[in-house]
């Protein structure tokens, strides 16, 4: 484990398990617990100052959302990524943004279109954290969804964002990309501001084909890396 896990916040009206579960699935989108990684409940207990109970009950939870595998007579470990896993979800994803783009094109008021406006403004040139980067994207595209006035496709779109979040994570902690996607967050909403249904589609779909580009590689960066890595040892070894 790259990092240490921070103990939970116990002043919260939720069930202990529930805020475990969420802090450890945090960790997972985040990178703070890697793909590949094992968990390990006495640790992940010290770590968090809960008992092993709470972080037991949160491993399977994390299992059934696909976020933990369990291996047999091995114990838990953070699921990995495939190259599929991402296809699926950017697949998805592409189709219900240019849905909801082209809705909100049709569908925004101008005090929805100034409120997206403000805030890239408020998020353009300013140095942030990878989870500030992330907060921002996810803000961004919440606002398209609200103008959309579908609720049913904000439901959908509310429990893909799990999935979404893990990959936002490693995209956007590539250099450059944050820029580059509040300049197609900025085209987004200039065809929304001319109710431009078709335009917004396109430009929304793209937006997110391009996330997936940056996605597979930024994974295919950390793969030569991690071969790299284990060269060196190799080579270390036989020395």
């Amino acid at each position: 484990m790259g990092r240490k896990l921070v103990p939970v916040k116990l002043d919260s009206y939720k069930p202990l398990r529930e805020i475990v579960f969420e802090s450890l699935r945090e960790a997972i989108i985040n990178g703070v617990l890697e793909p590949g990684e094992r968990l390990m409940e006495i640790q992940l207990a010290e770590e968090m100052g809960v008992s092993r109970t709470p972080v037991r009950e949160a491993i399977r939870k994390l299992e059934l959302e696909n976020f933990v595998v369990m291996i047999p007579r091995k114990g838990a470990y953070v699921a990995g990524v495939s190259h599929k896993d991402v296809a699926d979800v950017f697949e998805i994803r592409s189709a219900l943004e240019g849905l909801a783009a082209g809705l909100a094109a049709e569908r925004a008021t101008d005090q929805e279109i100034e409120e997206m406006e403000r805030f890239l403004l408020y998020y353009e040139g300013q140095e942030m954290s990878l989870d500030q980067m992330v907060d921002s994207d996810t803000g961004f595209h919440a606002l398209v969804y609200k103008a959309s006035r579908n609720e049913r496709l904000i439901q959908i779109l509310a429990n893909l964002r799990e999935q979404i979040q893990r990959f936002r994570a490693t995209s956007l902690s590539v250099p450059g990309r944050l820029k580059n996607a509040i300049d197609e967050h900025r085209s987004i909403v200039e065809a929304l501001a001319r109710h431009d249904v078709e335009e917004a589609q396109t430009l929304a779909m793209a937006h997110i084909v391009t996330a997936e580009n940056v996605m597979f590689e930024a994974l295919r960066l950390s793969k030569e890396q991690g071969d790299s890595k284990e060269d060196s040892e190799a080579n270390s070894e036989k020395e």
